[in-house]
């Protein structure tokens, strides 16, 4: 990600925190949960709001950069350090990232987009397969 693209990112980020932390986890992008990530190269703590949803006691959250050609930064900084932690609804919880493969990442991408159609449209953007992770307790 260049300078520019991360200072685009963390500006449009800016009032969706504001509002997710004032709203229990509600924004003008429908409900959030806030994603604190170690950076793969970095080694420092970054934070993005994502879209979710839930299976059961799993937060399943999608790698799409819009339908770009490459997968976000985040994706990568889960997939070198998978303990995280994830605020969701006011409450901070530690969380294990898995990135889901074959028929389950199928049926639980398909239960995000049921929840937020714009994902599909991301998919047809691009030719790789958007991950899908689950966000499990630990």
């Amino acid at each position: 990600m260049t300078q520019q693209d991360a200072e685009y990112w963390a500006k449009y980020n800016e009032p969706v925190f504001e509002e997710a932390r004032k709203n229990n986890g509600r924004s003008r992008r429908g409900e959030v949960i806030i994603l604190h990530t170690i950076g793969a190269k970095s080694g420092r703590e970054h934070v993005i709001p994502l879209n979710y949803s839930r299976d059961g006691d799993t937060y399943i959250v999608v790698a799409s950069l819009g339908g770009s050609p490459r997968n976000p930064n985040w994706y990568h900084n889960l997939v070198a350090n998978p303990d995280i932690d994830v605020d969701v609804g006011g409450k901070t919880m530690p969380m294990r990232a898995r990135v889901t493969e074959g028929a389950e990442r199928d049926a639980l991408f398909a239960k995000q987009v049921a929840k937020h159609s714009f994902y599909a449209g991301f998919q047809k953007k691009t030719t790789r397969i958007i991950p899908v992770i689950a966000l499990e307790p630990r």
